[in-house]
C-alpha cells in the first residue's frame, strides 16, 4: 500500500514547480475560506477592475497615456455606479416594499384557486392534497402578515449596521479599483517576484486562466446588462407590475447557468398570472420572457463566451453547487472560471510517465 502511494506521489509530484503550484493553490483556498468575509471588498474590487481593464487597454492602444486612461475609465465607472444607485435602487426599494405588502393577498387568491381544483379536476387532484396545501398557505399568509406588521421596526434596527457596511463598500471598493487599475503592472510584478524563477507550468496555467477569467467576467457583466435591459423593455411595454424588480432578477439569474433561468421564471409567471389572469396578456408576458431566455442561451452566450473553454453541463452544475456552497454568491459567480482553472491545471500538470519511485537502499 505504501509503495502504491509512493509511486502515485512520484508520478504527479516529482516536479518541483508542481509542488509549489499545489501549495500556492492550497494556501489561496485556505485564505479565502478563513478570511473570505474580510476580503469581500477586495474581491469585489478585483472583479470590477477586471471588467474595466479592457477599456483601459483599449484607450492605451489609441495612444492615451496610462494614467489618463485609468482616470477616464474610473470616472465612467463612478458615473455609471451613481446613476444606478440614484436611479434604479429607489425604484427597486419601492417595488420590493409594494410586493411584500401585496404578497398576503396574492397568496390568499392562490388559496382560493387551489381550493377549486378538486371540483375542476377530480380525477387528478384529491381533496386531501388540496386541504394540506390550503393549510400550508394559511400558515404562510399568517406568518407573512405578522412579519409585515413588524417590518418597519426590524427594518430600522437592522438598517444601521447595513448602512455602515454599505458605506465601507462605497468608500473602499472605488479606492481599491483605482489602484488596481493604476498599479496593475506593479502589483503583478510584486507577486510574481515571490515565485520561483523557473515557472513554466505556472506561466502556462496563468496565461490560460487569466484569459478565461477576464473574458468570463466582462462577458457576464455585459450579459447581465443586456438581458436585464431587454427584459425591462418587454415587461414595461406589457405594463407588468414590478417590471424593474423582475428585470433585475432576470438579469442576475444569468449568473447561475441553467438553474437561474428556471428559478426566475416562477416569480415572473406568478406575478403575470395574478395581474392578468388566464388572458392573452399573461401568455404574451411568458412568451416574451422565454424568447429572451432563448436568445440569451443560443445567441448572446455563444457570442460573448466563444473564447471560454467548453465545459460539460454536468460539470458546470456540480461547480455551481460546490463553489456556491463554499462561498455563496461569489462562489456561484466564479463557478465556471474556477472550474476552467482546475481544468487548465489538470491539462498542464506534469506527469512522470514511469510513475516509479526510486527504491531506497
Amino acid at each position: 500500500m505504501l509503495k502504491i502511494v509512493r509511486n502515485w506521489i512520484h508520478k504527479y509530484f516529482s516536479d518541483e514547480e508542481a509542488i509549489v503550484l499545489f501549495l500556492l493553490m492550497a494556501a489561496g483556498l485556505a485564505a479565502i475560506l478563513l478570511l473570505g468575509p474580510m476580503l469581500k471588498p477586495v474581491l469585489a474590487a478585483v472583479v470590477i477592475a477586471y471588467t474595466l481593464q479592457g477599456l483601459v487597454s483599449r484607450l492605451e492602444q489609441w495612444r492615451v497615456p496610462h494614467l489618463l486612461s485609468v482616470i477616464l475609465v474610473f470616472i465612467l465607472f463612478l458615473t455609471v455606479t451613481l446613476s444606478f444607485t440614484l436611479g434604479l435602487l429607489p425604484q427597486v426599494s419601492r417595488q420590493t416594499s409594494a410586493l411584500i405588502q401585496e404578497m398576503p393577498a396574492m397568496l390568499a387568491d392562490l388559496k382560493v384557486w387551489i381550493s377549486q381544483l378538486p371540483q375542476a379536476h377530480p380525477q387528478f387532484i384529491s381533496q386531501n392534497l388540496v386541504d394540506e396545501l390550503v393549510r400550508q398557505l394559511t400558515s404562510t399568509v399568517t406568518s407573512m402578515t405578522q412579519e409585515i406588521v413588524s417590518f418597519s421596526v426590524t427594518h430600522i434596527l437592522s438598517g444601521i449596521p447595513a448602512f455602515i457596511g454599505f458605506l465601507i463598500y462605497a468608500i473602499l471598493v472605488p479606492i481599491l479599483v483605482f489602484f488596481f487599475l493604476k498599479d496593475r503592472e506593479l502589483i503583478v510584478s510584486s507577486l510574481t517576484a515571490l515565485l520561483p524563477k523557473q515557472r513554466t507550468l505556472m506561466k502556462q496555467v496563468w496565461a490560460e486562466a487569466n484569459a478565461q477569467f477576464a473574458n468570463y467576467i466582462r462577458g457576464k457583466v455585459v450579459e447581465i446588462i443586456v438581458v436585464g435591459a431587454a427584459t425591462w423593455v418587454a415587461f414595461a411595454v406589457m405594463g407588468l407590475n414590478y417590471a424593474v424588480l423582475l428585470s433585475i432578477l432576470v438579469g442576475l439569474s444569468v449568473v447561475i447557468p441553467y438553474i437561474g433561468a428556471a428559478v426566475v421564471t416562477v416569480p415572473v409567471a406568478l406575478i403575470g398570472l395574478f395581474q392578468f389572469g388566464w388572458t392573452p396578456d399573461f401568455f404574451w408576458v411568458l412568451a416574451l420572457h422565454l424568447i429572451i431566455q432563448g436568445l440569451d442561451g443560443n445567441v448572446l452566450v455563444p457570442l460573448l463566451f466563444s473564447e471560454v473553454v467548453n465545459l460539460h453541463p454536468v460539470v458546470i452544475i456540480i461547480a455551481v453547487l460546490l463553489f456556491g456552497g463554499l462561498w455563496g454568491l461569489w462562489g456561484v459567480f466564479f463557478a465556471i472560471p474556477l472550474a476552467t482553472l482546475i481544468k487548465a491545471v489538470i491539462r498542464a500538470w506534469p506527469v512522470n510517465p514511469s510513475g516509479q519511485a526510486a527504491d531506497s537502499p
